[in-house]
């Protein structure tokens, strides 16, 4: 017998929910767009440009994370990023800061000392700085990238479906990364290459999730050709909807393993990529599909006659029902 999360034949209205799920995320970009006056958008040192020490201290000495990041607010330097590495026992930090080079590269020996004077002993294996001019192209690089694989996204479902599937599927995908980046901006947290990584990872969860849903849509178009286009892709999201839940699941389960217990390392990229799982299953529903409905309806062949059809049928039994009333 089968694993069936969602039994045949179950019917959520989802698409009739769309205004609702539309006006949802709008508020979310909204609230976004106003924080990043308020708070700001917090750049790490690979966009940013700043200072990375790798400092290690003797094997038995009790040296934490947040004590590290103490001494550095007492030097003046209170975003520090302290992230511990296990190599053999030994106590060995990352440690990085913003700005700079007059501004927080002067600092290294007085934090050096700082450090010293709190834990004991300690090496810098290796001290390096990141210019402001290299984080800019890194930021222009992203950025790119992210345009670039909307295109080849574009291109690809146009190619695939039609021309009237694709703008749905990248508007669901700008939704994913603007409400995941939106989500981080309000949070207060930083932007790193760790959290861009995430954030083309989820083009690549959504896109797949998306592919789903259209190509179930299209397969139950060419069946039901005299159904109502709403009908057909409610229909299409309640039977990829088990499957859907699986997915999600099973990878959300390993991402929430990376969160947990995958440390400081790969925290801002296990957080980015829970929250663009959610928000990319969400979107497959809510955003790709009305976008589809909406294209379909207003310039799409199949829309017009599917439109047409329940016109012609009720007035074709007002037309009888005329005649019965003479006769």
């Amino acid at each position: 017998m089968p694993f069936e999360i969602i039994k045949p034949g179950t019917h959520f209205d989802f698409i009739s929910k769309w205004k609702v799920c539309a006006a949802l995320s709008l508020a979310v970009l909204l609230l976004a767009a106003l924080a990043v006056p308020i708070r700001g958008v917090r750049l790490g040192v690979d966009f940013a440009g700043g200072t990375e020490m790798l400092v290690r201290f003797a094997d038995d000495s009790p040296v934490t994370e947040s004590e590290i990041r103490e001494v550095l607010a007492e030097q003046g330097i209170p975003d520090a990023v302290v992230v511990r590495f296990r190599d053999l026992g030994a106590a060995e930090f990352s440690v990085r800061f913003a700005g700079e080079p007059g501004e927080k590269g002067e600092h290294v020996d007085r934090v050096k000392e700082a450090l010293a004077s709190r834990f004991g002993e300690l090496h810098v294996d290796r001290v390096e700085f990141v210019g402001p001019r290299v984080g800019a192209e890194l930021r222009r690089d992203g950025i790119n990238a992210l345009l670039l694989a909307s295109l080849l996204i574009l291109g690809y479902v146009a190619f695939r479906f039609s021309a009237r599937f694709a703008p749905g599927a990248v508007v669901a995908l700008i939704h994913d990364v603007s409400v995941t980046a939106g989500i981080f901006v309000m949070l207060g947290l930083e932007f790193d290459l760790r959290v861009l990584a995430a954030l083309l990872a989820i083009l690549g969860y959504s896109l797949n999730d998306t592919i789903i849903v259209y190509d179930r849509i299209r397969e139950n178009m060419e069946v039901r050709t005299k159904a109502d286009l709403p009908e057909v892709l409610n229909l299409s999201v309640n039977q990829t909807l088990s499957r859907t839940i699986l997915t999600s699941s099973t990878t959300m389960l390993a991402v929430l393993s990376l969160l947990i217990l995958g440390g400081e390392v790969l925290r801002p990229f296990a957080l980015a990529m829970a929250i663009g799982i959610v928000v990319g299953t969400y979107s497959s529903i809510y955003i790709a599909a009305p976008v589809l409905l909406f294209l379909e309806q207003r310039f799409g062949d199949a829309g017009h006659a599917r439109t047409a059809a329940p016109k012609a049928k009720a007035k074709a039994a007002s037309g009888a029902k005329r005649k019965r009333n003479r006769a």
